[in-house]
């Protein structure tokens, strides 16, 4: 008679083969992401110099809406929704049940992705009232941000698409392409701010186009990008349109919690760029920068550790071994708050020299760098919760459970509500930026309840202590580096040289505090990315 599940000598194994696997992945994530963040510096340093506030306020509301819709449509419904369903049709029923459910999911996707484009494009008006309707008292302001949207809203198409090549990739754990390609976005971004204005300006079109442009080039080059991996893996085939599918039919089922669960989160977008619309110039630009910078870290590690976990809960989850799920998912969570609790610290401590040396040149003046820095320390206080955030929902969604994502959503965005009309008349823009932070704790703490009766164990004892050793390396980094910003900024003049010593100076403080004292308090995350980084060194010696 055949052994037990629990007692066949692989069981054991699979999870810690899956853990060991997590961070080989992330640091493939993570570096594809690193660079396409430092693109995206770029990309942001060019829109702060080259172009007034009034032109950035009106691109960063253009860029939103079409944003918005990616990250529900896109990533949102796509790698919670199909990629489980695709994981498990991959583990139950092989690799061609797998390839003919994507060629039909492809027809489902491109079908809905052509009739929102063209309705974004129609409904541009009503999309800017939307987002922002205090437009309509800034004199020309309302049709710029129009014209952009028109412009660049077809970029949802491309993401889309995108989106669903990325879910093939990851389920078959090929995350090079997906990690680099993005880049390519943020290279479009780069070329066009420089080498369009003129042009454009010659035709009667405004400067702020030729970011819409560089958009539309980003996303078509990146669907380009992934034919040759897809087409390795026996994916890139002409997409189908049997919907009749019992998969596709899961993944829509899976599908409407999500896009309700991520929709009422997204409303909080709609409404800060609404509040933001009402608060002046520059207030919109502001609040987007804070919250480039914040997404930075958040990008580089905690996207990049959530992308890599999900696939290895989804398929633990499915074999059913759920304690081993429990054990991946306090993994995950340590790693995140390791990095989320750095950058929260990071920020907080140094957020205006950190805005004047990234941002500080050209159009981007004294003041815009005083009132960035105030909304970065108000959404910076929240990264650490928003890392959180990410490892909890990928397990509710690898456990197929959508339904507690939607309810904590909509507590969410009371809570966000609450907050921003509170605190918008005080503090402006930067309330906004709090209400953000502070929806975003009261999120995490919600699915940190409601995934209590999900799973046997959340090993919080062993998340909680590894948060302690993290918390103290960052306090220390946090008050060496502040001291430092301070003395140097005491002793140097006012040039656009010196202008850069604060922040680098005590950039480099907090990073090397934080280790040493990461070190000393025996953080268990230091030891497996180091132990992590050694392998690779070797690998790469061996070969």
């Amino acid at each position: 008679m055949a052994a037990p599940r629990s007692s066949s000598p692989e069981a054991p194994n699979s999870g810690d083969a899956e853990r060991r696997a997590i961070t080989g992945r992330a640091g493939i994530v993570a570096a594809g992401t690193l660079a396409s963040r430092l693109l995206g510096l770029g990309r942001d340093q060019a829109l702060a110099a080259l172009f007034s506030r009034a032109a950035t306020d009106a691109f960063f509301v253009a860029f939103t809406i079409p944003n918005v819709l990616r990250q529900l449509l896109a990533e949102g419904a796509v790698q919670n929704a199909v990629l489980p369903v695709l994981s498990q049709t991959k583990e139950r029923d092989g690799d061609a049940a797998a390839r003919s459910l994507f060629a039909s999911l492809r027809g489902l996707s491109l079908l809905i992705l052509v009739v929102v484009s063209v309705l974004g494009v129609w409904l541009a008006p009503s999309l800017v009232d939307l987002f922002a309707h205090g437009y309509r008292s800034q004199p020309g302001q309302f049709e710029r941000t129009v014209t952009l949207t028109r412009w660049v809203f077809p970029y949802i198409f491309f993401m889309g698409t995108a989106a669903l090549g990325v879910a093939a990739l990851n389920v078959h754990k090929r995350f090079v392409v997906t990690s680099f390609a993005p880049g390519l976005l943020n290279i479009a971004f780069i070329a066009c701010a420089f080498g369009l204005p003129t042009w454009l300006a010659r035709g009667g079109h405004e400067a702020i186009l030729a970011m819409a442009i560089g958009a539309l080039i980003g996303g078509a080059l990146q669907v380009i990008a992934q034919w040759p991996s897809l087409r390795k893996i026996g994916y890139f085939s002409m997409p189908k349109f049997d919907f009749a599918q019992p998969g596709v039919r899961e993944a829509l089922r899976r599908m409407g919690p999500v896009l309700i669960g991520l929709g009422v989160y997204y409303v909080d977008v709609v409404l800060a760029r609404r509040f933001l619309s009402e608060l002046g110039e520059g207030a919109q630009s502001y609040f987007g920068w804070a919250l480039r910078l914040c997404d930075f870290p958040q990008g580089i590690f905690v996207m990049a550790l959530s992308s890599a976990t999900l696939p290895s809960l989804a398929a633990l989850a499915a074999r059913g071994e759920h304690d081993e799920v429990a054990k991946t998912f306090a993994y995950g969570m340590r790693l995140a708050l390791f990095v989320g609790i750095a950058a929260t610290a990071l920020f907080v401590a140094l957020a205006e020299p950190l805005v004047v040396v990234i941002f500080q040149r050209g159009a981007f003046d004294a003041e815009a760098a005083r009132e960035t820095g105030r909304a970065l320390v108000a959404q910076g206080v929240g990264i650490w919760a928003v890392a959180a955030v990410r490892q909890l929902v990928s397990v509710y969604y690898a456990l197929g459970d959508t339904r507690t994502p939607v309810i904590v959503a909509a507590l969410d965005l009371v809570v966000f509500i609450t907050l921003a009309l509170t605190l918008r008349g005080p503090f402006g823009h930067v309330g906004i930026g709090m209400a953000v932070a502070g929806a975003s704790i009261a999120q995490m703490l919600f699915l940190f309840v409601g995934l209590r009766g999900k799973l046997t164990s959340l090993h919080l004892g062993e998340i909680l202590s590894s948060a302690l050793r993290t918390l103290l390396a960052c306090a220390l980094a946090a008050a060496a580096a502040a001291f430092t910003a301070k003395a140097v900024q005491a002793s140097v003049g006012d040039g656009a040289f010196a202008r850069l010593l604060p922040g680098t100076g005590a950039g480099i403080v907090f990073v090397a505090v934080f280790f040493a004292g990461a070190f000393v308090f025996k953080s268990p995350e230091l030891k497996v990315l180091s132990d992590g980084l050694l392998r690779k060194i070797r690998r790469k010696k061996a070969a």
